[in-house]
């Protein structure tokens, strides 16, 4: 039987950020038709205005109705904006807001009737987007209200895995958010992504303290004892290879987390400031605990960059890649577990 040939449904973002730049940057490496069929939902007459800005010269997309007409050796698009549509490089505008929801919601409704396989974002601009339709602090959360499933973020490179155990939430409140339960969910979470996702047969995963120094044995902080400890050992027994609580400054500056598949940080910028110090060009955004696949480049909209060809395209690629090794990856494991005995070996029974 033939190979099915992946469909990556692509977002267009804030339309006056450098979503498009990287999009389109991307979408020219002919290599790309080579392991998936991209369809990107956005408007023809925005990627003509930032193709012209990037002087892009004569690269064209294929304009279809819907997903089902998508060409498999060409960029696809999908118009969702009307002709009134305004392009404001470097702006933050309401229209740019809507645009971004209306792209949005027309890629998560094909993912749900399956006319797509994977989904990546383009960077939006999480104050513009916000409406009676999307209140939201980011992807993630409204993914989760759409598709069910416990969202856990993951930043991905080659160099570190981190995913967070509070996303978008304050930091006032993330003390709140830290609790024996909460924890332990986001490491099944995250050990199931690992083997199912990545491919990785029992996955070393590293976690870090709340409080400096691990809370110095409850000299400045007691979470690690009360709470961090108590979830890790939960952990153990449930068969997830856990360490931990390390703290993040030493951890990072020694190099340590190279010792592990994946780190689970306890907030937002506790994991995501290294990740971004280390790999920011190549670093990738993934939603695990979702019955789909979502990836995304791991910046913003970055308005000072736009329309000077400086962005670079690097993250956007790699989480394409990333997105179709994911969708093989979940295959290969529910052809492998379907039916266990297919792969024992019997020939000396």
């Amino acid at each position: 039987m033939k190979d099915h040939k992946i469909k990556i449904g692509i977002t267009q973002g804030d339309i006056n950020g450098i979503s498009y730049e990287v999009i389109l940057k991307t979408l020219m490496d002919q290599r790309i038709y080579e392991i998936c069929t991209p369809i990107l939902y956005g408007s023809p007459k925005v990627v003509a205005y930032h193709r012209k800005a990037l002087n892009l010269g004569s690269f064209n997309l294929n304009m279809i109705r819907n997903a089902d007409e998508a060409n498999s050796k060409r960029a696809n698009l999908i118009n969702c904006l009307d002709d009134n549509i305004r392009v404001e490089l470097g702006k933050s505008t309401p229209q740019a807001g809507e645009a971004s929801l209306l792209s949005l919601k027309a890629a998560v409704k094909d993912l749900k009737d399956k006319k797509i396989d994977a989904l990546i974002t383009g960077p939006i601009n999480k104050s513009n987007i916000q409406s009676e339709q999307f209140k939201f602090p980011g992807h993630t959360e409204y993914l989760k209200e759409e598709f069910g499933g416990e969202a856990l973020m993951i930043l991905v490179s080659e160099v570190v895995k981190v995913a967070v155990v509070t996303g978008h939430v304050p930091l006032s409140k993330v003390p709140s958010l830290i609790t024996v339960d909460n924890i332990l969910s986001k490491l099944r979470i995250l050990n199931q992504s690992m083997i199912v996702d990545f491919a990785i047969n029992r996955p070393n995963i590293a976690v870090l303290s709340l409080n400096p120094h691990a809370g110095d044995e409850g000299l400045i902080g007691r979470e690690e004892i009360d709470i961090i400890i108590p979830a890790i050992e939960k952990a153990k027994q449930a068969g997830i290879m856990t360490l931990g609580p390390y703290p993040a400054d030493g951890f990072f500056g020694s190099s340590n987390f190279k010792k592990f598949d994946a780190v689970l940080a306890m907030y937002h910028d506790q994991g995501l400031a290294p990740f971004k110090a280390l790999v920011f060009e190549d670093g990738i955004n993934y939603t695990a605990g979702l019955p789909i696949i979502r990836t995304s480049p791991a910046h913003g909209t970055a308005y000072e960059l736009v329309g000077k060809d400086l962005a670079s395209e690097s993250s956007f690629r790699k989480a394409l890649y990333l997105a179709c090794d994911i969708y093989k990856n979940r295959n290969d494991y529910k052809r492998l577990t379907a039916n266990p005995m297919k792969n024992v070996d019997t020939s000396n029974v």
